[in-house]
């Protein structure tokens, strides 16, 4: 039997909705009163989905809209998938792919051109045309060993800032502040608005720095201790970096020194940070700087081929041809050139043959053409086009987000 998908819009389907998905994570708690007060303060409206099976709500998913940077720097129109859940009584029955089908459908009726995620598992989403398009790495610094090398610039001023100051000036500093790294996504209100609700709901001690002079500030990072229970005793004092937004060398080099610099603190733990960043080269002792491990992060999936392959950029490298299958969004399915100048649909053969989900894999540059082909998830009629298309995708940033949603 089909679920019937539909769009909620009260606040006691949203609420129920929301309480389907923290079931189906099984480690969430149900709303909390203050939460569902502001269920519809933290939902983008007419985006969130459910699944009804003989009139009961079992599943559902939401969106919100906000642009995603691809290489080259332009902002196409992007959709933040989360709250995906379908209750564990009810699994394996079909229903998450309804949803996924309906919410894609929607997407692309939207406008949007990409829609991305973070997966609570790496064997879901494959099927509804996901891939990881960014990874993440989180990096722990010794402070007692860290000394910036001599040639290091300084940076600009940091100073603190209150609370309920950071959430007025953070959206401020974010907008006014533009990532050209590839996969940035543009923060939404209602991602603000939840950021604040769990900031207050957590009742741990957090703290937030901005860089730059007051009216031109140019990047910001939010904090907070780890263990205070043994903080004045302790050996090993951490704080770990929960949002480092440092578009500028020049912001990065203040925030970081402004982490380094910390009195009280042992170790600094950034959770999020692009696989490329430069910290270990910036420091005397590269192994003061240690890696806790690499992360997929964003999971991408093409809504619209052609708009995305004709938005980004491409590198000099020749050009190929690329057979594209779609099952869910058949519109996609098609046979596109891409060069140096761009890329449009074609006739005849193709060079490289793929799924949505290997070429979304390859869109922001994080995975090689090369990988996909060995994978098997690209067929290769030309093995002179694999070269071209790694020299035309090849990008110098990785992609990253830094954010959850």
């Amino acid at each position: 039997m089909s679920p019937d998908i539909r769009i909620l819009e009260s606040d006691d389907d949203l609420i129920h909705a929301s309480n389907i998905f923290r079931t189906a994570m099984i480690g969430f708690p149900p709303l909390n009163e203050r939460q569902r007060d502001l269920i519809g303060r933290l939902l983008e409206p007419g985006r969130t989905f459910g699944a009804f099976l003989d009139g009961r709500l079992v599943g559902t998913t939401d969106s919100a809209a906000s642009s995603l940077t691809l290489p080259g720097g332009k902002r196409v129109g992007h959709a933040a998938v989360t709250h995906v859940g379908v209750l564990p009584s009810h699994t394996r029955r079909g229903i998450a792919t309804e949803l996924m089908r309906h919410q894609l459908r929607d997407i692309r009726d939207r406008g949007e051109v990409v829609a991305t995620l973070r997966a609570s598992e790496a064997t879901i989403y494959e099927r509804f045309g996901y891939a990881v398009a960014s990874f993440s790495t989180a990096v722990e610094v010794s402070t007692t060993r860290a000394r910036t090398r001599p040639d290091v610039p300084q940076g600009g001023p940091v100073r603190l800032i209150e609370p309920d100051e950071s959430w007025r000036l953070l959206p401020q500093i974010y907008a006014a502040n533009p990532s050209e790294r590839p996969g940035t996504i543009d923060r939404p209100e209602v991602w603000w608005q939840s950021r604040r609700l769990r900031a207050a709901e957590a009742g741990e001690v957090s703290h937030t720095v901005v860089h730059g002079e007051a009216g031109a500030e140019s990047g910001f990072a939010r904090y907070h201790p780890a263990d205070t229970e043994a903080w004045f005793t302790s050996e090993h004092r951490s704080v770990v970096v929960d949002d480092l937004v440092a578009p500028t060398e020049h912001a990065y080099l203040g925030l970081v020194r402004f982490f380094l610099d910390l009195d009280l603190v042992d170790r600094v733990v950034f959770q999020m940070l692009p696989t490329d960043d430069p910290l270990p080269w910036l420091l005397t002792d590269r192994r003061a700087a240690r890696s806790l491990g690499v992360r997929d992060e964003t999971w991408l999936r093409i809504v619209d081929v052609p708009a995305v392959l004709g938005a980004r950029t491409y590198n000099d490298g020749g050009a190929f041809t690329l057979r594209v299958h779609d099952e869910l969004i058949p519109e996609n399915s098609g046979t596109y050139s891409i060069s140096a100048s761009g890329a449009g649909t074609v006739s005849g053969e193709a060079q490289l043959e793929a799924g949505v989900g290997a070429v979304a894999a390859a869109l922001l540059g994080a995975t090689s053409w090369r990988t996909l082909a060995l994978n098997g998830s690209v067929r290769v009629a030309d093995p002179t086009a694999l070269a071209a298309a790694d020299r035309l995708f090849s990008v110098p940033l990785q992609p990253h987000s830094g954010i959850l949603f």
